[in-house]
Order: C-alpha cells, then structure tokens, then sequence
C-alpha cells in the first residue's frame, strides 16, 4: 500500500521544527498535564503530534482507496474534478491550484470526499465519486471520517473548556447533521524529478481553512514557519503519530488565542525525494451557516484578546463558514488567477507575503 514500502530515512542534516506530543488517550482521560501540554501547543504553533488516536488501520485502508483512485484513467478522475466555483469535493487534478502570487501550478493530486456525502451514504448530498471510492464508502470512508470527526471534536471541546467556552459550544457550530465542509482527503505527491528545489511547492503557503486537521503521512515535505521566523522548518514524520493542527475558525473563535499556523508542501527531502508522497487529512469545518466571529459573549478570555489584538476586524468578520471556504477554494484555482491578489485572497488568516 502507499507509503508503507521500505523508505529510506528522514535525513538528520535539514533545519526541522519540534512539536510536542500529545496523547490521545490521556487527553480523553482527562489528564490536567497532558492537557496542559496540548493548550501550549495550540497556544503557540498550533501543530502537535497525536499518538494513541486508535486510526492506524483506517488509515491503511484510505491510503488504498487512494491508490486505487489514483491508478484510474485520467479521463475517469476528470469526470469528477472539483470545477473552478469554489467546491472542495471531488478530484483535483495537478496543476489546477495555484502555489504563488505568480501563479505557479501545483504537483500534486488528490481526492476530497465530503463527510456529509459519506454520512449520508448512499445518498449523495453534494456529488458523486468514482467508483473506487463508492467501493469503500461504507467500509472504509465513513469509519475513518466517523473516527476522525470524533478525535478532532474531542480535542476542540477541551480548548473550549480551557478558553472558558460553556460545554458543547463549539460542537453545536460542528453538528454532523448540518452540511459543512468538513471533508477527508488523500493525496498523491509525485517524485521530484531532478532540478527542482524544495521551493517548488505542492501546496503553497496557508492556513487551514477550518478548525482542527488530523494528518496522516510518511514521508517529510510539511514544513511550517514559526511565528517570527522567517525560515520553512520541515516537520518530521514519526510513525504511528498523526500530525494534527489548529485553522482559522478556532482563530476567530477564540480571538486569536489559538493559532493557525502557516505551512505549506514540498518535496520529500533527501533521498526520500525519489518516491511518491502520499497523505491523508480529515478536515473539520464548522457547519456552513456557522458565522465566523469571535465568541467574546461566552468567554472574558476571549474577550479580552479582541480588545488587545492589532487585527481585531478579523474576528468580525461575519462572512459565514461556506462563504469563507468558498472564497478560498475560488481563488486557489488556476483559472482563476487574475494577479498577486487573487492568490492573497486564498491563503487564510496569516498573510505573509514575505513566506512564499
């Protein structure tokens, strides 16, 4: 299956960032420690790394849903690419997104299937899906999108508790029963072939577009900036954990508190650069008609952030969760390119211009 072939390893002469680690089990149990170390992590950089998260073996099998999508003809994925009007489900072929404000073209490939579509099965909500992902609808997809869904509202409702937030709150503004556009995604990373930098993008520099990912891959090519560095540091891969990270609706919502932190893709590093990159992600969203604002009603915490920020008018912005994914998703596409703003327009909530 993708990425479990001997691969050679991580090299050790590349500048890295350390996150924490943060234990899944602990966390549920309840651990003021353990919890502590996860509010500094999402107080900080806003990525850490999960262990004991109980998806290993979903996680194989998405990553041979993936393959097998992949392994398609490209005129059978094309029948259900994304388009260019802001929808995130479905195929995105490389070289449909832009990496850049010069509008450089991506590498990779992926499949986004929506977790209304999978909840819903097999009644379609948003669209349909070739025919190896219906095959794993409902043995593989909405297993892994149901446990993934779940880790990611269990972390989100301790932040919750921590920023003073009253009990279900922010699972009320995730509910599985309104569509939204949480989705999972697998992706496919070529080989860099020889000459191409590691400034060569993937997936160019941004935030997350909604609250909290649950990350799966083994091979290096995440890197993240910290805030107030002005160098990509690559995140390495550590197996049997996930890498999980914080986006910009829990930015606005907690008003800046928790960060969403900017990364990108690259190429693998070292000789990991000669085999394909897979991962995969879960991204919860909040439900569409959630308004994006922080919530300094229920929280003087959150409240008090606001009053100190230099960009409080992000956190008023009252544009909903759909229109602000759907702005972004429109203005990362190809075709869509009319200049430097357009690209700005789709990075999220940490502009900076200097990180290309």
């Amino acid at each position: 299956m993708p990425g479990l072939t001997t691969l050679p390893p991580f090299p050790d002469d590349v500048l890295t960032h350390p996150l924490l680690v943060v234990d899944y089990e602990l966390i549920k149990a309840g651990n003021e420690q353990e919890i502590d170390k996860f509010w500094k992590a999402a107080t900080t950089l806003g990525f850490w790394y999960l262990k004991n998260h109980g998806a290993d073996e979903l996680v194989n099998q998405m990553f041979d849903m993936g393959a097998e999508t992949m392994d398609l003809p490209f005129e059978e994925k094309m029948k259900f690419e994304q388009g260019d009007d802001g929808m995130s489900f479905g195929y995105k072929a490389p070289g449909a997104n832009a990496t850049d404000e010069t509008g450089a073209k991506d590498t990779v490939e992926f499949i986004n299937i929506s977790q209304d579509d999978a909840l819903a099965w097999p009644k379609p909500v948003h669209r349909a899906y070739p025919s190896t992902v219906n095959a794993r609808m409902a043995g593989t997809i909405r297993p892994f999108i149901e446990h993934s869904a779940e880790v990611n509202l269990v972390l989100m409702e301790v932040l919750a508790k921590k920023l003073g937030f009253r009990e279900g709150l922010l699972a009320s503004k995730h509910r599985l029963d309104e569509t939204s556009g949480s989705e999972t995604r697998c992706i496919k990373n070529p080989p860099r072939p020889g000459g191409i930098s590691e400034e060569k993008a993937a997936l160019g520099a941004h935030t997350d577009f909604g609250s909290m990912t649950f990350l799966h891959n083994r091979l290096g090519g995440l890197q993240v900036m910290p805030p107030g560095s002005d160098k990509w540091q690559y995140i390495r891969p550590i197996p049997g954990h996930a890498v999980c990270n914080l986006g910009d609706a829990m930015y606005i919502f907690s008003g800046g508190i928790l960060k969403s932190n900017l990364h990108r893709v690259v190429p693998a590093p070292g000789a990991q650069a000669t085999f394909s990159r897979w991962s995969l992600a879960m991204f919860t969203r909040p439900g569409d008609s959630v308004v994006l604002r922080a919530l300094t009603e229920e929280s003087e915490l959150v409240a008090d952030a606001v009053k100190d920020a230099e960009n409080a008018s992000i956190f008023e912005n009252m544009q909903t969760s759909k229109e602000w994914f759907a702005r972004r998703i429109k203005n990362q596409r190809s075709k869509n390119q009319q200049g430097p703003e357009t690209w700005r327009q789709s990075r999220g909530t940490e502009h900076r211009p200097d990180a290309a």
